[in-house]
């Protein structure tokens, strides 16, 4: 488990190659398509060598560094790397996060799938990072949901928790969450979670999106493990905490964002689920200078 800088108490656990390689697998592929990178083979000599610099244009926090890195090995083996900062670090504009030497092709070849991955990864976790210190002290968590870029899931949740926030469900296979439409689906909420609950095994959470505090005192009798208070104010918030007492997970939902979760956590509330820190974060830039 690595550390992150020494101004944050946040630990994580670094993404497993086995998870991310086929990522850039087909990322290189997209890029390279039939004919290879035309430029370079055509203007850079087979021999030549570089040294190149991957470094942070903005201030932020480095998240997917290791997977960045990656894509130069797997063009080129031998290019050597030299790590500059650790992943879940809060760097400067103009820090050198890790140096690149050997091949020029190669270097240029993954020049820009390298900087995709970093610059995106690196605004996830900085985004997510700033969201956290806008609840501190409050013991709520920062959560991401599944409104994820299609086939980057498991980097961009990873990206979440290197900024210090925790992940949702990572897919439907791994949690019931039974929202408005289920419920009409099934005529009801008890219907819908009295299914669920003969249909899936004791090891899967049940959570229940309420609207109303109507609906949450019939998911409270219902017995669910946790719900979701979607488009509530805070003062609904507040109320809903106090009525679940503790005996469910309270999560808040529904077009937060960092400048509006702080009164949400003020109301007591376990969980902030914000989407925009996957669909709509801007990322951080970085560069590779020669």
């Amino acid at each position: 488990m690595l550390a992150t800088a020494a101004d944050d108490v946040t630990s994580f656990t670094p993404l497993d190659p086995l998870v991310y390689r086929p990522v850039i697998v087909r990322a290189l592929e997209e890029d390279l398509g039939l004919a290879g990178d035309v430029t370079s083979a055509a203007i850079v000599p087979p021999g030549q060598r570089t040294e190149a610099h991957l470094v942070a244009r903005e201030a932020g926090r480095i998240a997917g560094l290791a997977i960045a890195i990656d894509v130069f090995r797997h063009l080129d083996s031998e290019l050597a790397v030299k790590i500059a900062r650790e992943e879940g670090t809060v760097v400067d504009a103009g820090t050198t996060v890790a140096v690149v030497d050997g091949s020029t092709r190669s270097i240029l070849t993954g020049e820009r799938t390298a900087l995709n991955i970093i610059t995106r990864l690196s605004g996830i976790a900085t985004a997510t990072r700033a969201a956290v210190e806008v609840i501190r002290p409050h013991p709520t968590r920062v959560a991401c949901t599944r409104k994820t870029t299609p086939g980057l899931r498991a980097l961009e949740k990873y990206a979440v928790r290197v900024g210090g926030g925790v992940n949702h469900r990572f897919g439907l296979f791994d949690g019931v969450l039974i929202k408005d439409n289920h419920i009409v689906a099934a005529g009801g909420l008890r219907p819908a979670v009295d299914r669920a609950r003969a249909a899936v095994g004791h090891m899967v959470k049940i959570e229940v999106e309420v609207d109303t505090l109507a609906q949450l005192g019939e998911a409270l009798e219902a017995g669910v493990d946790a719900v979701l208070l979607d488009n509530m104010t805070p003062d609904q918030v507040r109320e809903a905490v106090r009525l679940a007492d503790g005996r469910v997970v309270t999560e808040a939902s529904g077009g937060l964002r960092p400048d509006t979760i702080r009164d949400y956590a003020a109301a007591g509330v376990d969980m902030v689920s914000l989407g925009w820190l996957t669909h709509s974060v801007p990322g951080l830039d970085f560069g590779l200078d020669f």
